[in-house]
């Protein structure tokens, strides 16, 4: 999925009176990149110096008021947008990855990806025109959306409105970013941590270096969007049309959450909202969370319910009737996710026979 993954479960901006610029010393600081009319309100770019020149860490939206306040904030740090040696990029999301080519087009810098997520961005740039819309259709019909939800997707489709979806013509990367290497940034010992479960491709960064305020614990991490402070990171499905292999994105997730509270950072420096520590009782609240939510699905699949259907009866942030469009497309592909990890865990099964199919607990 090319659009920004914010769903029905995330929380507005809680940061909005921040500086545009933090310094969090030892030669990191953020740079908050808006995001047009959207409830998270900004990217948090992370600024690297190294040995060799500052390297981002994320971009943020392809707009122009965003790529302002990423010039402008990097400027209000003597950092010039020619300056820029690198790009690296914890997941392929329009409003983390959005302005990369522009940032590599005006300054020649390299762009770095975990190759599962460069892959989704090659899938996408070489697709032909309509495929996403079709498959999408598709999709959220054998999950059970009705008719009426559709049409807006079949209009789109016929009118040739699809290459206007953001994150359609996003730039291929230069390098991979190999999971458990340090990275190549002389003067900086930062090595990358594969994360899947918001994307198949996630990477957190973590900054092997003492905490600048001799905070307790293993330096800093950059956690992109796989752990928030005060959100839960939408968790759908991986999308591919050429690929019908079965995954489990929450299992993924889940599995990554542990694996990232035994770094035990003394903070983390998220991609939105702001900077935290404990990251260990973060994760712990997360894994909570996911617990109480499967649980609560197998008492409503105490009837055989479609995935629509259960999206529908799921607790979000407000009621189903509130949740905008493209959000409930989003809130649909999240269900699934859920239902899978309750199939793999031998807690539901699809109804035999159903079209569009339904699940029930067991």
């Amino acid at each position: 999925m090319t659009e920004h993954a914010s769903g029905p479960d995330e929380g507005r901006d809680d940061g909005a009176a921040t500086p545009a610029t933090i310094d969090h010393g030892g030669g990191v600081w953020s740079i908050k990149v808006p995001i047009p009319d959207n409830p998270l309100g900004h990217t948090l770019v992370h600024l690297l110096d190294t040995d060799r020149g500052p390297v981002l860490i994320d971009t943020g939206w392809d707009d122009p008021a965003s790529w302002e306040a990423l010039t402008t904030g990097l400027a209000s740090l003597d950092v010039r947008i020619e300056d820029i040696h690198g790009v690296l990029i914890t997941h392929h999301h329009p409003d983390h990855h959005g302005l990369s080519g522009q940032v590599r087009e005006a300054s020649g810098a390299w762009i770095a990806m975990h190759a599962a997520d460069a892959e989704v961005v090659r899938r996408t740039r070489s697709a032909e025109p309509g495929v996403w819309l079709d498959y999408l259709t598709a999709k959220l019909a054998s999950a059970g959306a009705p008719p009426d939800h559709l049409a807006p997707l079949l209009a789109a489709r016929d009118a040739g409105r699809m290459r206007t979806l953001p994150g359609l013509d996003a730039a291929l990367p230069d390098r991979e970013i190999t999971p458990g290497d340090l990275l190549p940034l002389p003067g900086r010992t930062l090595r990358a941590i594969w994360t899947p479960g918001h994307t198949p491709g996630h990477v957190c960064l973590h900054l092997e270096e003492t905490h600048p305020a001799n905070l307790p614990g293993r330096g800093r991490l950059f956690s992109g969007d796989h752990l928030l402070p005060g959100i839960s990171p939408h968790i759908g499905l991986y999308e591919d049309p050429d690929d019908t292999t079965p995954t489990d994105p929450l299992g993924d997730y889940l599995s990554s959450l542990e694996r990232i509270a035994t770094l035990d950072a003394a903070e983390v420096l998220p991609a939105h909202q702001h900077a935290f520590t404990t990251p260990a009782a973060r994760v712990t609240e997360l894994l909570a969370h996911h617990e109480a939510r499967l649980t609560d699905l197998r008492t409503l699949l105490a009837t055989p319910l479609t995935p629509w259907q259960l999206a529908e009866r799921m607790e979000w942030n407000r009621p189903w009737a509130q949740i905008p469009y493209g959000s409930r497309n989003i809130a649909v592909s999240e269900a699934e996710a859920h239902l899978r990890r309750l199939v793999k865990l031998g807690h539901a099964e699809p109804v035999q026979g159903t079209d569009p199919v339904t699940y029930v607990a067991v």
